[in-house]
């Protein structure tokens, strides 16, 4: 919603030059009544208004209703009853409507389906404004068009956090696995070297490097001795090699 001029942060325009001080705030008071449609911008109190054409308050019926709310919104409700019914009239913001009721950015932008507040905010003036929605609406678009139900909402919501957790574990286990065999691939590199250089002085230097796969304890290749599958810790069925200890994963098709 545009809200004309001096809409933006506070602060942002400076005083004209041929003004004084005390026109300024008088300006900035007009602008401010202007947007908020109040004192002598009031419509709804015009004497001049029919008493049928009159916007009421959708709750106690007075005819003192915040007219933005009822411009914006499409929402004649005065501002005690908003006060006093915070579960129908408090407002959202688009963090909270997509956290809580699982909407998405296109819902939120369009502006029939869901009409919202512009405001600028609060801690950060240079950022964009932001989106404020009314918690009734939201509440009916989610609960009754988008869901189906509140409990609908939950299991999706409950649904998405599962998916979540599981998404989770599963790149853990996988960092987890990949750190085992890079540490046992080097611990076999590095017993594989000692015992060739050891075999390799005892027969007076003329021995070569042991290379992976050379035999534990020097002299002809190593041939993996493989104990039966098991099922580790993480749920993985995986092997063991009797002679080097050497663990792969075993992938059943």
């Amino acid at each position: 919603m545009s809200t004309g001029p001096g809409s933006g942060a506070p602060g942002s325009e400076q005083k004209p030059a041929h003004m004084t001080a005390a026109e300024w705030e008088r300006m900035q008071l007009i602008r401010k009544l202007q947007r908020n449609k109040a004192g002598p911008f009031e419509p709804g109190l015009s004497d001049l208004a029919d008493e049928k054409s009159r916007k009421r308050c959708r709750e106690c019926r007075t005819v003192e209703i915040d007219f933005v709310w009822e411009e914006v919104f499409g929402c004649a409700v005065c501002n005690s009853c908003k006060e006093k019914y915070p579960e129908k009239y408090s407002l959202l913001t688009k963090t909270e409507c997509k956290e809580d009721y699982l909407l998405t950015d296109p819902e939120l932008r369009d502006e029939e389906l869901l009409p919202h507040l512009s405001k600028p905010n609060p801690h950060k003036s240079h950022w964009h404004d932001m989106m404020l929605f009314l918690r009734y609406q939201v509440e009916d678009y989610a609960f009754n068009h988008k869901w189906g139900s509140p409990e609908a909402l939950d299991a999706e919501f409950e649904k998405r956090e599962a998916n979540k957790k599981r998404r989770k574990e599963a790149k853990f286990r996988e960092k987890l696995l990949d750190l085992k065999r890079k540490t046992r691939t080097e611990a076999f590199r590095r017993n594989n070297a000692k015992a060739g250089s050891a075999a390799a002085g005892q027969a007076g230097g003329l021995g070569k490097a042991a290379k992976f796969g050379d035999a534990v304890g020097g002299g002809g290749k190593h041939v993996h001795e493989w104990g039966r599958t098991v099922e580790n810790a993480e749920g993985l069925t995986v092997k063991t090699c009797l002679t080097c200890g050497m663990e792969v994963e075993e992938l059943e098709l």
